[in-house]
């Protein structure tokens, strides 16, 4: 905006346009203090480069900008005379400031040599600890290094939401309607958000600074020192590692070859996302390997496209039917029929032994002798929690459940925190557990920024989790819900209101955990409900709503809502108290699943 001025505008000195034109060749300065690497120093404060009178933009930084550049022309001209005779002003600047030139792509401003709060990772736990911290000491710096070229972001709607967006540039706006129709981002806070990580050990009140696309290789816990895979070397006061996981593969895809793997998915990321989006634009076919959460939200998703674009979607795993290692046999039955009237070419006991190119398409040969021909395979088949840095830093990892092994405080060392995917962690009610789910990663990450700001608190509010099935059929769980446990089931007609849908509508969030989290399970009463005595299920029924209860030694440890919303404060409570109960169908009247 200098260097094309509105009409009426004094011009400026010949000479100050000289430097301007060395410093701006193309005219275009707008974005010098941003996109150049200016010293911190050097750099317009905040206040001064804000609007000085409203209406007229960047007044204050134009004037600043203009008379900060003329003294350095005039200063430049007098050097130049002295120092070098035979170079004009424009170019001796040049000469003297050539390391404001663009920063080459992949590169990264200063970065801090000490931060206070050091957490390694960027997704949901580390931003849940971030803002913990800051809840705590609103003077923290926090600094988040994060592998992901993002800034933290909710995963759900990768498999949910967004592909029930009308908007074709959703891809790239990754914005979308809930349920209730409400849009959001998926990103949790815009840019504005954070501070510039140069500015983060300079910066007023501190604040949280992203390192996007590095990655920490080292660790050096009696050091209290990290180095990134660039070898930059932070040291910190204490630390969270919220690493996340990685998607597993199957052993017969990893032997197929690289024609096999350009062919696969291994969703988990933004790029997974879009790149699964625009591939099932192009092909006729794809086949989801995977019964659980992550394949059953996509194949319902991607059945959607099945009706409206002649594609065809194929989803086959092992178990007997969708969801079977959470489910009870007579629901994920259920399940499988309803992925199937989504479009869903469902195939239970299917196990791959091998996948081959036949000509321009995948064949993959399952073990009872069937083969299913297909354009392109995703892979969802479990979590491999990201523990690389357990060797260098001399932490634990859990043989049992895999990731870091940590106490109910989330600790793995005294100034060293583990929360979300990769915290294998001391569960003070139901024990040693590792969860995978975003809820999981929301509360152990606000348990550890509440921990690393001294609060010593251990892990007793239980996660929930949820899964929809579109937005007509969904479940929240909470606890541990394993289908080979003991269960009773008690189930009644369900309204227009038991849906994902509707259940948004009431709470206003389609990230159900962000007010699911909020009640305390102390907070519930439980009494006793007049309602009538729901029904233990039969086979071949239609499943309205309902509770499902997982027993363990008569107790109950873990409860699936089936459409049913806004009552996981109660289930939090039923398994926090750890009694046992005669009569199931008494404690399901708590649910009050009768209401119209």
């Amino acid at each position: 905006w200098i260097c094309s001025f509105p009409p009426g505008m004094p011009l400026l000195p010949p000479k100050l346009l000289s430097l301007l034109g060395c410093l701006c060749p193309r005219n275009k300065l707008c974005t010098l203090l941003q996109r150049w690497n200016v010293p911190p120093d050097l750099q317009l404060s905040r206040q001064v480069a804000g609007t000085g009178v409203p209406g007229k933009k960047g007044t204050n930084s134009v004037l600043v900008l203009i008379v900060g550049l003329s003294s350095l022309g005039a200063g430049a001209y007098a050097l130049g005379d002295i120092l070098r005779p035979g170079l004009g002003p424009g170019a001796y600047m040049c000469s003297k400031l050539s390391h404001l030139s663009p920063a080459a792509p992949g590169t990264h401003p200063k970065v801090p040599s000490h931060v206070p709060f050091l957490l390694i990772g960027g997704g949901t736990a580390a931003f849940a600890a971030a803002r913990s911290i800051r809840a705590r000491d609103p003077g923290a710096r926090v600094l988040i290094v994060s592998e992901d070229p993002a800034l933290p972001y909710m995963r759900p709607p990768l498999s949910k939401e967004l592909w029930f967006s009308d908007d074709p540039n959703v891809t790239e706006t990754l914005r979308f309607k809930q349920w209730n129709g409400k849009e959001r981002s998926i990103y949790f806070q815009p840019p504005s958000f954070y501070v510039p990580v140069e500015d983060l050990s300079s910066v007023e009140n501190g604040g949280v600074a992203v390192l996007p696309g590095k990655k920490v290789v080292h660790m050096d816990v009696r050091g209290n020192t990290v180095k990134l895979s660039d070898g930059t070397q932070i040291s910190y006061d204490k630390c969270l590692i919220a690493t996340g996981g990685s998607p597993r593969n199957l052993p017969a895809i990893e032997r197929a070859g690289k024609d096999v793997q350009k062919r696969l998915t291994l969703f988990r990321k933004i790029e997974d996302f879009r790149r699964l989006e625009k591939i099932s634009r192009e092909v006729k076919s794809i086949t989801i390997i995977g019964g659980g959460f992550l394949g059953s939200e996509l194949a319902c998703a991607l059945g959607r496209r099945a009706r409206t674009r002649g594609l065809e979607v194929i989803q086959l795993f092992p178990e007997n039917g969708n969801m079977g290692k959470v489910l009870p046999e007579y629901l994920s039955n259920w399940t499988t029929e309803k992925v199937r009237r989504e479009g869903v070419n469902v195939l239970p006991n299917a196990v791959v032994k091998s996948v081959s190119v036949s000509g321009n398409r995948l064949v993959i040969k399952l073990k009872d002798g069937r083969k299913v021909e297909t354009d392109h395979i995703v892979a969802a088949v479990g979590l491999e929690p990201n523990v690389e840095l357990a060797k260098s830093a001399g932490l634990e990892v859990d043989s049992d459940f895999g990731g870091f092994r940590v106490n109910a405080e989330l600790q793995a060392r005294s100034n060293i925190w583990v929360a979300g995917d990769a915290a294998c962690f001391y569960d003070i009610k139901l024990g040693r557990r590792r969860v995978e789910h975003h809820d999981h990663a929301v509360v152990s990450g606000r348990l550890a920024g509440e921990n690393m700001t001294g609060a010593a608190k251990p892990y007793w509010h239980q996660s929930m989790f949820w899964s929809d099935l579109g937005p007509n059929v969904g479940y929240e769980a909470i606890g541990l819900v394993d289908s080979s446990l003991p269960t009773v089931g008690v189930f009644a007609k369900a309204t227009a209101k038991d849906t994902p849908k509707s259940a948004t509508e009431q709470s206003g969030t389609g990230i159900r955990s962000e007010s699911e989290t909020e009640a305390e399970a102390s907070e519930v009463q439980l009494s006793e409900s007049s309602s009538p005595t729901p029904h233990v299920p039969t086979q071949g029924e239609d499943y309205g709503k309902g509770v499902i209860f997982y027993l363990r030694d008569k107790v109950v440890v873990g409860i699936v809502l089936w459409n049913i919303f806004n009552r996981m404060p109660i289930a939090r409570k039923i398994i926090k108290d750890g009694e046992e109960h005669e009569d199931l169908n008494e404690v399901a009247k708590l649910f009050n699943i009768h209401e119209d």
